[in-house]
């Protein structure tokens, strides 16, 4: 369970946007689900089978307090973490026990009547995607040395130019720039769509293979597999 908490920490918190997500778990599988606090992502997740002790449905707020528990030294050797359940045998308290047992700490759930409340419209329902392809260790520094470039803009445009798929900063009126970020893309984009840099950046720098889909309608969504869940980010397209 420690290493399923320390892969969603990181590909939940450390994005920078996500502080709150919601757990569903049965015998056959385990669901993350998870709202960007601006609501610039949408986060549909699986692990990559069932997890015992996440059986219910509770949210996880406060994801920065639990990363200071999970890296506490007192809690990274032979320490014990426990769930308990409340009367309707849903998940409640994470328990964390060192050692001796002489060094403790509880972080609590949201109950499954406030998460639902609170996640509601983080249902993403679905588009069809025009560009689909595997983002390259080349092209993703490339967009670093682009947005380090233009650290002035917020948003970089993406569109498709004989084949290419074209990633904009700027205005031309004043300074921009451009690059070719992934060749030979399957598809086209008609209009030209704004994403959040940081966002896109951030995600990108995970953990994990990589998928980049985009659809003209006016999202993309970025697939990260760790190897013990795999994350979906939707990102709605973003006002220039």
């Amino acid at each position: 369970m420690r290493d399923h908490l320390l892969d969603l920490v990181e590909h939940t918190h450390d994005l920078g946007c996500i502080d709150l997500i919601k757990i569903t778990g049965t015998q056959d599988g385990t669901d993350i689900a998870g709202l960007a606090t601006d609501r610039s992502v949408v986060l549909e997740a699986k692990f990559a089978g069932p997890v015992a002790e996440f059986i219910g449905t509770f949210g996880m707020p406060n994801l920065a307090k639990l990363k200071i528990l999970l890296n506490l030294e007192a809690y990274k050797e032979n320490s014990t973490l426990s769930i308990t359940k409340n009367a309707d045998g849903e998940p409640d308290n994470l328990n964390f026990v060192n050692d001796a047992g002489d060094f403790k700490n509880t972080y609590r759930f949201m109950a499954s009547g406030v998460i639902n409340a609170q996640l509601k419209t983080a249902i993403f329902k679905g588009v069809n995607w025009h560009i689909d392809f595997v983002p390259t260790v080349a092209a993703i520094q490339r967009l670093r040395m682009q947005a380090s470039a233009n650290a002035e803009e917020n948003n970089f445009q993406a569109k498709t130019e004989n084949g290419n798929l074209v990633f904009s900063f700027g205005d031309p009126s004043t300074h921009a720039g451009n690059f070719v970020f992934h060749t030979g893309v399957q598809g086209q984009l008609k209009r030209s769509w704004s994403w959040p840099v940081k966002t896109v950046m951030n995600i990108l720098s995970l953990t994990g293979d990589k998928t980049f889909k985009i659809s003209d309608d006016g999202a993309a969504m970025i697939t990260v597999d760790s190897g013990i869940a795999t994350y979906n980010y939707i990102l709605p397209a973003q006002t220039k």
